[in-house]
């Protein structure tokens, strides 16, 4: 166990090769999150400008999807990172000095696999735990947040009736109808009309989500009723609701989504058979989530293998190769996944694209380092009964 200890801690070139490669990774993480956050981004923009909803709904509903598009940028970001920096060395001829000094191709990214280790478990625990009730999460938020009621917009001079009793006009609107001028309201209720004046107003959907209030500024309420005098008014500041939101359905409980299931939760529906969602749904759901943690690890190695250019020749099909490959298995990962659910296939389609996957990887690791030609050499030797060539791989 000591000896395992002592081989698995870090040396000077594993923490030389981990310190190159975290300023490339964050930035690589971070403008692939962009690039995947941006479509909804706009999405959750066009939300938040119809509706007028606070700005916590739409910073609320961005932290709902960055667990979804973590899982997703973590591997990409993997490889393009470990890319950048292999391909660098390789061009100024350092992986050839390491491996003159007795360390193979494979033990010098060593912590490049660690990482991708920790990434698979970190990517595990996204796909597992954090994601299921993230996706929920949003599409609860995304729910009221669509379903707040009457949508407050106005437009000038035009009388808007938010209620069987209440009614308002405003002579003059701006800000995309949320900023009023010259408002009038005429609230009944309980036997009493009540008729507001202010100067100015804003419209917005209240904090808690349930209601569109508005805030009234320098302004003046008359009551009247039947059995009292009217009453006068005056205020410099004053918010009232003009509807709720209490006829919005709630949302539905969580669960009746695979993909809003744990793992342990997608096991318990298996065993207990008790449930509304297909049995090949959960099965294909759980084995996804498994092939897709267990390839990450293989990542740096196909990075690795495209990114080592050959001498006096400029490699440009490296990094493009390494994309079509990695958008290409999750495609193939994608469609193994929907055939699995629906009964068009078995869950081992899916194992079958991740393994293909992991095989690629390895294969064009070996065949960079040149572990086929010295196996070739060795077998070559043999045959001849001369002497077997050293090397590293």
């Amino acid at each position: 166990m000591h000896r395992v200890v002592l081989a698995l801690r870090p040396g000077t070139l594993d923490r030389y090769l981990l310190a190159q490669l975290m300023p490339p990774f964050l930035v690589a993480l971070s403008v692939v999150m962009s690039a995947l956050l941006l479509e909804r981004l706009l999405v959750l923009f066009n939300l938040l400008t119809s509706g007028n909803s606070h700005l916590l709904t739409f910073v609320g509903l961005l932290a709902t999807l960055l667990p979804h598009y973590l899982g997703q940028a973590l591997p990409a970001a993997l490889c393009v990172s470990v890319f950048s920096i292999i391909r660098r060395m390789s061009q100024n001829e350092e992986i050839d000095v390491v491996n003159s000094s007795g360390r193979s191709l494979l033990r010098m990214i060593r912590p490049y696999l660690q990482l991708g280790a920790f990434l698979g478990v970190l990517s595990f625990l996204l796909y597992g735990f954090i994601q299921p009730h993230a996706r929920y999460d949003f599409r609860s938020a995304f729910y009221f947040a669509s379903h707040a009621g009457w949508t407050p917009r106005m437009q000038s001079r035009l009388f808007a009736s938010p209620s069987p009793d209440m009614t308002f006009t405003a002579d003059r609107v701006t800000q995309s109808g949320s900023e009023l001028r010259h408002v009038f309201i005429r609230d009944i209720k309980d036997g009493e009309e009540h008729d507001i004046t202010a100067q100015r107003g804003h419209i917005r959907i209240a904090e808690d989500g349930n209601a569109v209030e508005i805030e009234l500024q320098e302004g003046m309420i008359l009551t009247t009723s039947a059995d009292h005098s009217p009453t006068v008014a005056l205020f410099d500041h004053s918010t009232r609701y003009l509807s709720h939101a209490a006829q919005v359905v709630p949302f539905r409980q969580r669960g009746e989504d695979e993909r809003e299931l744990t793992s342990p939760e997608l096991l318990m529906r298996l065993a207990t058979d008790e449930t509304t969602i297909s049995r090949p749904h959960l099965l294909s759901e759980l084995h996804f989530r498994l092939a897709r943690c267990l390839t990450v690890p293989f990542i740096p190695l196909l990075a690795t293998a495209l990114a080592i250019a050959r001498k006096r020749q400029r490699d440009v099909v490296g990094l493009p190769a390494a994309f079509i490959i990695m958008v290409g298995f999750d495609h193939l990962i994608q469609m193994a996944h929907s055939m699995a659910a629906t009964g068009g296939a078995s869950v081992l389609s899916i194992w079958l694209a991740a393994f293909v996957f992991m095989a690629l990887c390895t294969v064009l690791l070996l065949y960079r380092s040149g572990a086929f030609f010295l196996l070739r050499a060795l077998l070559e030797n043999r045959l001849h009964g001369e002497q077997a060539p050293t090397g590293r791989v």
